[in-house]
């Protein structure tokens, strides 16, 4: 059972990360013009 547990506390770190990153790249792309100012993630 403490397998599970580590297992996912990994997993909720990796998609922490991940978050992390997808808000940094939406950041740059609006700052470049790429994607446009009002956009909106659904």
């Amino acid at each position: 059972m403490e397998r599970l547990t580590v297992i996912g506390f990994v997993f909720g770190m990796v998609g922490v990360a991940a978050l992390v990153h997808l808000e940094k790249l939406t950041k740059t792309l609006k700052e470049k013009g790429i994607l446009a100012e009002n956009y909106m993630e659904e």
